[in-house]
């Protein structure tokens, strides 16, 4: 039998990988509602994933950088990672929770950076489209959004465990078969980390993509129960979750065109300020068709500001720094950054309830200037 080829391997791997996201991101606070903890308490088991990404993630991809390596290492974080989350089923109160939510995602969001550099590597060797192997991630994560959602109306929460578990095992299932590609191991003793931190328009991208990425905090970690709140039902708000995912969608499938016209950077920027209407919107009105509008808008919010941060490293970070970057890329935007503001929106969202979204707009707004100076800072030193 002829071996798959690479990319087809690594579109099995995101659309696998992001059907579990698609199962945990929306419903995940429901399940932890289930269990009797509050929305304060919520958002720090939420919060307390991106932390454990931003400590992790860097050590692990050093280790990979440094090793030549990418496989090998993030099949053993996704074997590690199922049999942390399996012990879901024997814990319950918010301690118990919050320290198997640590172990979890200590490896599990370990893994995605190593996939991502991976990826861009076959991207680079191969000729191989980015967009439109991540774009099977989305893909799947609609799919696991509508359906969960379907599958969970009038039943026990505890049906999101299970559905994310089996999500888990048919990930270890397709890391098996992931591309064995050999990286040229970093020719410097010095710390991936250290070099990183001396490309200073690295650490202007860094920033920019922090504040856009983790201004989704409010919509990712209370969406699904403020629209539950008001009268929406778990098949509307999976829907509502999958029509931002259609607009990324097609962003990601047309992305080679789009990025021969517009510049990694300018994707960011115009993610950012995209994210300043939608955070708006959502602050303002519970009407189903402005949401409509405002999820379609994730299409640029998210897909438009992470096809710019991923192709920003690809173009302009060496290949023996590669998965160290993407980590750090990751611990920041979606560790420290995101981790921080879902703690802050935990406050707020059982103060203000939906009014959380106007700080988010702020957010937006900042990173909007933020990519205008790395803009104005790549073209002048072009």
């Amino acid at each position: 039998m002829t071996p798959a080829p690479n990319s087809i391997r690594l579109a099995l791997y995101y659309a696998a990988y992001f059907a579990v996201i698609g199962i945990l991101l929306p419903f995940w606070p429901v399940w932890l509602s289930a269990k009797g903890l509050t929305a304060a308490q919520i958002g720090l088991v939420l919060a307390s994933a991106p932390f454990v990404r931003a400590f992790a993630s860097p050590l692990i991809a050093q280790y990979a950088d440094q090793r030549g390596l990418r496989q090998p290492i993030i099949l053993g974080l996704t074997a590690v990672s199922a049999a942390a989350f399996a012990a879901f089923y024997f814990i319950s109160g918010f301690w118990a929770i919050i320290l198997v939510t640590v172990l979890f995602f200590m490896f599990f969001s370990a893994s995605q950076p190593l996939a991502e550099s991976l990826t861009m590597h076959v991207v680079r060797s191969e000729s191989a489209n980015y967009g439109r192997i991540r774009l099977w991630g989305s893909i799947t994560f609609i799919i696991a959004a509508v359906g969960g959602g379907a599958i969970l109306e009038g039943r026990d929460a505890d049906v999101i465990f299970y559905l994310s578990l089996a999500g888990l095992g048919f990930l270890f299932f397709v890391c098996v078969m992931l591309p064995r590609a050999r990286f040229e191991a970093s020719p410097s003793d010095r710390p991936p980390l250290l070099e990183l931190f001396k490309i200073k328009t690295f650490l202007l991208m860094l920033a920019a993509a922090a504040l856009i990425q983790s201004s989704h905090a409010v919509v990712y970690s209370f969406s699904t129960i403020h629209w539950k709140s008001i009268g929406y039902s778990e098949t509307l708000i999976g829907l509502l979750w999958a029509e931002g995912v259609v607009a990324e969608i097609i962003l990601f499938h047309y992305s080679v065109t789009v990025l021969r016209y517009i510049s990694p950077v300018m994707l960011i920027i115009m993610g950012a300020a995209a994210g300043v209407l939608r955070w708006t919107i959502m602050g303002t009105t519970d009407a189903l068709p402005a949401l409509f509008i405002a999820q379609v808008l994730h299409g640029l919010t998210f897909g438009a500001a992470h096809l710019g941060a991923i192709h920003y490293i690809s173009d302009t970070i060496p290949p023996h720094l590669s998965a160290t970057a993407q980590s750090l890329l990751s611990a920041v935007v979606m560790g420290i950054a995101i981790g921080i503001t879902t703690i802050a929106a935990g406050a707020m969202y059982g103060v203000i309830g939906a009014q959380s979204y106007y700080p988010m707009a702020g957010m937006a707004v900042a990173s909007t200037i933020l990519g205008v100076l790395l803009y104005i800072r790549v073209n002048r030193d072009a």
